[in-house]
């Protein structure tokens, strides 16, 4: 079993996303019994997704450039994955630019995901996604709610892609001011062992 961990935040050790998510990392390995593989999109961010990047998706593994092997191997990290565990602040009521150019790599027609007659088919099945999502507002609820485009986001992405089992762990108002956003921290912690306690 492998545990993909991927972390988006660009504000290093000060990110909550980063924190929260690592635990989950290590409670779904102590879970499954699996390994562990981390990409950091914050501190080696992915470039945006280029022409040659789309276009060369096709080529054989020899006859790949530089770019085009580290895409496939991208590609092949999310494919071997058991359960995909996502670190994903909401910058600017959607998600890190650099989280948007791992999803541009893991969208591959004919990898995970086909057109047919019926409509578009996720192939990338029998995984768990566990996303980390850290606010700094409350979107949740109330009249901010509609400006959410980070949670709607990544769960119709991921079921677009297969992924089905999506569970949410959410801190939100953390810049609510120091006590707030312990709070939240601390609600979103009872919330992880509250799932790891289901699961086991």
């Amino acid at each position: 079993m492998t545990v993909l961990h991927i972390d988006s935040s660009i504000l290093g050790d000060n990110a909550v996303s980063r924190e929260l998510s690592a635990e989950v990392a290590r409670r779904e390995a102590a879970r499954t019994g699996g390994e562990i593989v981390r990409r950091d999109l914050g501190a080696k961010p992915l470039p945006h997704l280029s022409g040659d990047d789309f276009l060369g998706r096709g080529a054989a593994p020899g006859e790949r450039t530089p770019e085009q092997s580290r895409d496939a191997a991208v590609l092949d990290e999310f494919l071997a994955a058991d359960v995909v565990v996502i670190g994903a602040p909401m910058y600017n009521f959607s998600i890190p630019s650099n989280l948007k150019a791992w999803i541009d790599r893991v969208a591959v027609a004919g990898k995970t995901f086909a057109y047919t007659e019926a409509g578009p088919v996720g192939l990338a099945t029998g995984k768990k996604a566990v996303v980390i999502s850290t606010r700094g507002g409350l979107y949740s609820e109330g009249p901010a709610a509609g400006m959410d485009h980070q949670e709607s986001y990544l769960k119709t992405v991921l079921g677009f892609l297969g992924v089905t089992d999506v569970e949410f762990v959410r801190a939100e108002r953390l810049s609510f001011g120091p006590e707030v956003r312990a709070q939240s921290v601390a609600d979103a912690r009872a919330e992880i062992d509250r799932e790891a306690r289901l699961a086991a």
